[in-house]
């Protein structure tokens, strides 16, 4: 599976990073003391479809198929199901 992190400042938002690689996106954090969360989001693919797939939604099979056909809930889904971590002032919390 393709993937990149994204870095998000609590609070906001926007992304204010996406990296390759962990390890870049670590550096960049404490280069720059930073406080939020860095999540792992798959390539081409939506955090909902993922989640459906890897069976980590936590929707009753008879709400999926009236679910998936909703813009608003799968254009706004999220799971802490995604690998992710936290920081604060660049360290991992």
């Amino acid at each position: 599976m393709k993937s990149v992190w994204a870095f998000n400042k609590n609070n906001v938002g926007f992304s204010s990073g996406v990296f390759s690689e962990l390890d870049l996106a670590e550096s960049w954090i404490k280069e720059n003391s930073l406080t939020g969360v860095l999540t792992k989001y798959s390539l081409d693919q939506g955090v909902f479809d993922w989640a459906v797939e890897n069976d980590v939604h936590n929707i009753k099979p008879e709400k999926l198929a009236e679910k998936s056909k909703q813009p608003n809930f799968v254009g706004g889904f999220t799971t802490a199901s995604q690998e992710h971590y936290h920081y604060e002032n660049g360290v991992r919390a």
